[in-house]
């Protein structure tokens, strides 16, 4: 980790913000390589994720008003268990404390009181000053940034710590624009916000950061995935059930059979957890430091009914960059009953149908007297029963239990019919598909597992071997020497690829060995070297073509490869469709030997 964040630093990938004024933690920003490495990240990932699967993108403000996390549960779930130290008042994550002096993996799962226990046991000494930490409490801390809207107190609001109420509440509108048409997806790339309690390991644990998140709303009834487009995919998972038993072996399965032998909870988890893995690879993940592991029963949100999160081993510890959850329709339901807007889909029937339709319509002049306070609550329940059990009505009594307390009431007295109606559809709540990624993690992830040291030339080469579709500079453009016209042939080469639209660097400084250094340090792919053979066959060429009247044509130059140091001789004409299409992955450069 030191290695690469020294790297990072120096060749400017990421580093700490604000270190003119001491800095603060968990905030970084992202040099001129690190935001182009970043930016084709997150292309990638929307040519993915939006383009290929035919959904939609939106940009919805980072300020939230209150009322959208009281509904959504995050402000009083949304929480990380803090211990703050004695003697100098530090506050540190409580659960890593104990992860990181004893074999407990997910301790965030465990009770607070569990984890203050377990802090004694360990005898854990504050990082900071060492002072004993044992019988201290643990308190669950809200990591959302509060902020108001307007002047004075204002309205109450928060920095959203996802991007994905931002797709929920929108739903009423989003929903018109797919013609109320289920499948439908609505992704979006933005910054989100959690005041962690400490801050750690660079891009991995920041208080700011980057994610990309697609909703994908499903009638959970009818919709089914393309599981035949990921049907050779094989899948590296850690189930909930292994890891209860302690177990270290993976099943490597594929989609179809994960579903098959129940270690995967729905099709549109499984379709999803193969789509990321072909996605991860495509950007430079190492597939032999990578796996999913499924959330154990006492980490599974709530609202999901399965979770799991793609994982990279990173300098010894397994690093969550993304999760695939089923938040089923808990999300919608959740904003329909704050905001009491329309967040179902109206589903047409191919015909009409004839449906039995059970109605309650209580008699509140007798519910009234008859239980004073306790009145709507009593109506309300008699409603549910009435749609769970329509046989309890079959009686001259109906009782239904309020606040633990049970209330008889005359069936004449409830309203209660069942009536036969013509109904052209029904509304729908759609259920929640969620793949959501941390993009500074899978940065840095990328980062560490393409950084490499080799020996070139006797000599030792650190190299950073990015895929070229996600590399900050696709090529790395040089002249010999500066001298006799090669260097005005290499920067008019430079400027016409740059006008072409491929990242370009030109570099004139030092040996053309330290320059390839330079470059391999940086993972730029590949070197393109304009020397006197260009020059000299630059001019042969135009003079050929002037005798035959053709169109003039300029010289070849000399192309690198970063990984293998190959190299291949190619006409300068041809220079800005082949750098586009090895970006592209269209050709290797294999193909031009």
């Amino acid at each position: 980790m030191s290695e690469l964040i020294e790297l990072a630093k120096r060749r400017g990938y990421f580093f700490q913000s604000n270190e003119a004024y001491g800095g603060a933690a968990g905030f970084y920003t992202y040099g001129p390589q690190g935001a182009s490495l970043k930016r084709n990240v997150e292309e990638a990932w929307r040519d993915r994720f939006v383009v290929r699967e035919g959904n939609v993108e939106i940009d919805a403000p980072t300020v939230t008003p209150e009322p959208v996390f009281e509904a959504s549960g995050h402000l009083d779930g949304f929480d990380d268990m803090l211990v703050e130290c004695p003697e100098c008042g530090e506050s540190h994550r409580a659960d890593h404390l104990v992860e990181d002096a004893s074999d407990v993996e997910d301790a965030e799962t465990y009770p607070p009181e569990e984890v203050a226990e377990l802090i004694a046991d360990l005898d854990l000494e504050c990082p900071s000053c060492g002072a004993d930490l044992a019988g201290e409490s643990v308190e669950e801390f809200n990591l959302m940034f509060e902020t108001g809207i307007g002047p004075g107190s204002g309205q109450a609001a928060y920095l959203r710590p996802e991007t994905a109420q931002g797709m929920f509440v929108e739903f009423p509108r989003l929903k018109e624009y797919a013609r109320n048409q289920l499948p439908f997806g609505v992704a979006q790339i933005g910054n989100g916000y959690r005041n962690e309690i400490s801050p750690r390991n660079a891009l991995l644990r920041a208080r700011e950061f980057t994610m990309a998140e697609l909703e994908l709303f499903v009638d959970p009834e009818e919709d089914r995935p393309d599981l035949d487009a990921v049907a050779d995919v094989e899948l590296p998972l850690y189930s909930a059930a292994r890891q209860e038993a302690d177990g270290e072996e993976y099943q490597y399965l594929t989609p179809q059979a994960a579903l098959d032998e129940g270690v995967v909870n729905g099709e549109w988890v499984a379709y999803f957890l193969a789509v990321s893995k072909r996605w991860f690879e495509r950007v430079g993940v190492d597939m032999d430091r990578f796996r999913f592991r499924q959330h154990l029963p006492g980490e599974l949100a709530h609202y999901a009914s399965d979770c799991w999160d793609a994982e990279a081993e990173v300098d010894g510890d397994w690093v969550e960059l993304e999760g695939v959850a089923n938040r089923t329709d808990y999300d919608l339901e959740k904003h329909a009953k704050h905001s009491d807007e329309n967040f179902t889909v109206f589903k047409q029937y191919d015909e009409p149908k004839t449906v039995e339709r059970v109605t309650v319509d209580p008699d509140m002049s007798y519910l009234g007297p008859e239980f004073g306070g306790a009145a709507a609550d009593v109506a309300d329940a008699l409603e549910t029963l009435a749609e769970r059990d329509r046989a309890a009505f079959d009686d001259d009594e109906v009782t239904v239990e309020v606040d633990g307390e049970e209330h008889a009431v005359p069936v004449e007295k409830t309203g209660f019919s069942v009536d036969e109606v013509t109904e052209s559809g029904e509304h729908v709540t759609p259920h929640v598909i969620e793949p959501a990624f941390g993009v500074g993690r899978v940065v840095y992830s990328v980062l560490a597992h393409s950084l490499h040291t080799d020996e070139v030339d006797d000599e030792e080469r650190q190299v950073l071997r990015l895929p070229p579709e996600v590399a900050p500079t696709t090529v790395g453009v040089f002249p010999m020497m500066d001298k006799d016209g090669m260097g005005e042939l290499a920067r008019d080469l430079a400027a016409d690829l740059r006008a072409r639209g491929i990242d370009v660097t030109y570099d004139d400084s030092g040996n053309i060995g330290r320059r390839y250094r330079r470059q391999d340090e940086v993972g730029t792919p590949y070197c393109v070297t304009v020397d006197y053979e260009s020059l000299e066959d630059g001019e042969a060429r135009r003079a050929s073509d002037s005798a035959s009247g053709d169109e003039p044509r300029a010289g070849t130059v000399t192309l690198r490869e970063r990984d293998s140091t190959d190299q291949v001789r190619v006409a300068i004409d041809d220079l800005p469709h082949l750098l586009a299409d090895l970006r592209a992955g269209e050709r290797s450069f294999d193909d031009l030997r």
